[in-house]
Formats: structure tokens, sequence, C-alpha cells
């Protein structure tokens, strides 16, 4: 069963966001999702700088069984990239809520974090995604 952390908030399209002290969130994919996607290979960060709206392609990781788009969770403003995920994606299937960390954004709107799912909102989804 994959790891669903009860601090983090989840998006549906399973990246998960950890709202930083700062008020930035750290984002990445979720322990599901890299199950699903297999031994990780290739990761393309987004640029430093860069602004997504909710839900927009910002990132992408390949496996040896796919390659997957991610989605900013929020709208933001991209504020730093993992180096280490880039030159060694299998962090992400290690530890995925952990080094395996892929940007961190600084949301337009606090508010924007909180209407996330929680994880037991993310639980009933991927319970869902499997029947």
């Amino acid at each position: 069963m994959s790891k669903i952390p009860a601090e983090l908030k989840y998006a549906k399209t399973h990246e998960w966001a950890k709202p930083m002290p700062d008020g930035s969130i750290t984002v990445g994919i979720s322990d599901h999702a890299q199950e699903l996607l297999g031994d990780m290979v290739f990761v393309e960060l987004p640029q430093v700088g860069a602004e997504f709206a909710a839900g927009q392609e910002c990132a992408v990781v390949e496996s040896v069984k796919a390659a997957s788009d991610v989605y900013a969770p929020v709208a933001g403003k991209v504020v730093e990239v993992n180096a280490a995920v880039a030159a060694a994606p299998e962090k992400m299937n290690k530890d995925p809520y952990g080094d395996g960390w892929m940007f961190r954004l600084q949301p337009k709107s606090a508010g924007d974090v909180s209407a996330l799912l929680d994880a037991k909102g993310y639980a009933a989804l991927v319970a869902a995604e499997k029947h």
C-alpha cells in the first residue's frame, strides 16, 4: 500500500504539496504515482521563475514504463528546483516525499493550497482508481 503522509496536501493528478514556513510549497509526485510509473530514468524540471496556472503541465517524469506530465497543484511561480532529482531520478522512487521532491512554488493564493485534497481525500481517490 502506498504511503500517504497526513501533513501533505494532494492534487487529483497525484502531485503532493507541502506548505513551507515562507509560504511556498514543495511539490513532488505521490508514492502511488511513482509505484504506477516504475523506475524513474529522467526528470525534466520547470525553470525557476516560470509561472503556471493550477493544473498546467509544468514538468515531465520518464520511467522505464512511460513518460508522464507533472501538473502544478496550484497557480504560482517556481522559486526553486531540486537539481539532485534531475541528476538522480531514482530519488523519486526511493523517497518520493523527501529527497525526491521536484520543485518549490510560491502560490498566487494561500487559499488554493487549502483547497487541495487532504490525505483522507487522496486515499479515497487512489482507492477509487484501483476499482
